[in-house]
């Protein structure tokens, strides 16, 4: 067996949603209704809907002139979040990136009546960011990336420049301390999950992994040998290594022979890929059915790859493990809003607890720089083993 399924499938053609199939957003079918039927100074802002329809309540300044996409319009929407789609490629950026931007320039597209992108403006944006912040209540960091995604848009795709928006003042955000476990709920929550997840979560903690690089584990990743794991393609496209738990290398072992069973039913079966980079999938066309390559959480089921016809098997979701892992928090009486993210600050957090360096701390979490990791002594300098209370010192 040379590792690759003899049969043949057909390679279906992928294909992109036209944006007026897309179901617009509650907002915009309410300003469509309000720019349609805009109220008159006799009705004070009560305006009729559609016929036998409700009356609608709605301010006088919050109506918008009626705003018909032109012919076309959703035809060049479309063709720019494809240009988008296809200069982030070109840079490489991470296929998270590449999603996030392309929704929200859809979204930007949508409130905007999908009008061609080359009629929009500098007031469109700044139009658009003021109604994420005022109306819907968005965070700093949701309206920065928001701008951040059509900054790229008309800077880098449209190759336009846009008076004054360079220049505009992004969001201020609060600094929040992490929400950090003490090593007794780490504890009682992982001791009330069970299987693969117990795992996945228990290699968070004890490897201080973002859950995305620990359910992204191959089987090449783990090197028993040398008591580490090779995160690849982290955050920030950086490859880094970080400490393997003695604790953790049975049920790893044990955990790998078992992808290595169902490994080998799939390929007698015909299937057996993985989910492979484009680049590295020319190099080495067999290599997506190589155990090296499996994943060691790999998830219940195969998909079709759109692009290229091949049943693939990816790996475990996210969401899955953020949702059975907030169910054991809250079976273990945690009075923390912990998720996943807690057990990477408890493992930073423990970890300087120990008199570990902050530099080596630094390398262990993959942080660029220095100021991210030393929210974490502000962690450790407070409490029972930091600054005393006065009142303690009374007798």
């Amino acid at each position: 067996m040379d590792g690759t399924p003899s049969c043949s499938r057909s390679r279906p053609q992928r294909s992109e949603v036209p944006l007026q199939a897309l179901t617009p957003p509650s907002w915009v079918r309410w300003q469509d209704l309000i720019a349609g039927f805009a109220p008159t100074e006799k009705s004070s802002g009560r305006t009729r809907g559609p016929e036998h329809g409700p009356v609608v309540e709605a301010p006088v300044s919050a109506t918008r002139p009626p705003s018909v996409a032109p012919a076309g319009g959703a035809a060049a929407a479309n063709a720019a979040i494809q240009l988008l789609r296809e200069a982030i490629q070109q840079r490489h950026y991470s296929p998270r990136t590449e999603k996030a931007y392309a929704g929200w320039v859809r979204r930007f597209l949508a409130f905007h009546h999908y009008r061609d992108p080359s009629l929009l403006g500098a007031p469109d944006v700044r139009a658009y960011v003021t109604h994420l912040a005022v109306r819907l209540k968005v965070g700093p960091s949701t309206q920065n990336q928001a701008f951040s995604a059509l900054l790229f848009l008309f800077r880098d795709v449209l190759e336009r420049t846009l008076d004054g928006l360079d220049s505009t003042p992004r969001a201020k955000g609060p600094v929040r301390l992490p929400v950090v476990l003490t090593r007794g709920e780490v504890r009682a929550a992982l001791g009330r999950m069970r299987g693969h997840l117990w795992l996945v979560t228990s290699l968070m903690y004890g490897s201080g992994l973002r859950l995305h690089e620990c359910v992204a584990l191959r089987v090449k990743d783990v090197e028993f040998d040398r008591g580490v794991l090779v995160v690849r393609d982290g955050k920030g496209r950086k490859d880094r290594e970080a400490v393997l738990p003695e604790k953790l290398m049975d049920p790893l072992r044990e955990q790998i022979d078992r992808v290595r069973k169902r490994h080998e039913g799939d390929l007698a079966d015909g299937r057996g890929a993985v989910t492979f980079p484009e680049a590295l999938e020319r190099k080495f066309p067999t290599a997506a059915w190589e155990l090296a390559w499996q994943w060691v959480f790999p998830g219940a089921r195969d998909y079709v790859d759109t692009r290229t016809g091949v049943l693939r098997r990816h790996h475990v979701h996210p969401t899955l493990v953020q949702r059975v892992f907030r169910a054991a928090v809250r079976a273990a009486g945690i009075a923390k809003p912990a998720t996943t993210h807690s057990l990477r600050h408890s493992f930073a957090t423990h970890m300087l607890e120990s008199g570990y360096d902050i530099r080596t701390l630094q390398e262990l979490l993959g942080h660029r720089d220095l100021r991210t990791t030393m929210i974490y002594t502000h962690v450790t300098t407070i409490g029972n083993k930091g600054v005393r209370s006065p009142l303690d010192d009374e007798p």
